[in-house]
């Protein structure tokens, strides 16, 4: 099992760009599907965008397409979110989630069992 931590996260004004990345332990890296959750305070966690293994088919968020872009590096174990054109409310605790299921990556990762500590995102107006 792998365990993830998160880098990157900070205080950026709208408009601007921020790369989240997720660093992952062991070398199974490569069987998982990896993705990124969100909680703004006061609200549940949300599903943001996920990379599945092996051919890297991506998913998003409707609010974060064009704006978002998730990619990995089997190499270096690791993955990034690339968030361009941020806005106010992407303000939240970023998690890393590693899944070897899809579904549960994109059915809001309540049966995800790998997930990293969270990065803080603080988008100011």
């Amino acid at each position: 099992q792998v365990q993830l931590v998160e880098a990157g996260g900070g205080l950026v004004q709208a408009g601007g760009s921020l790369r989240l990345s997720c660093a992952a332990s062991g070398r199974t890296f490569s069987e998982y599907h990896m993705g990124w959750f969100r909680q703004a305070p006061g609200k549940e966690r949300e599903f943001v965008s996920a990379i599945t293994r092996a051919d890297g088919t991506t998913h998003y968020k409707d609010s974060v397409k064009g704006r978002f872009t998730i990619s990995r590096d089997d190499a270096k174990n690791t993955v990034y979110l690339q968030m361009n054109s941020r806005k106010p409310e992407d303000t939240a605790v970023y998690y890393c989630a590693a899944t070897r299921l899809m579904l549960t990556m994109l059915s809001g990762g309540l049966l995800i069992n790998i997930w990293g500590k969270g990065t803080l995102v603080t988008v100011s107006s």
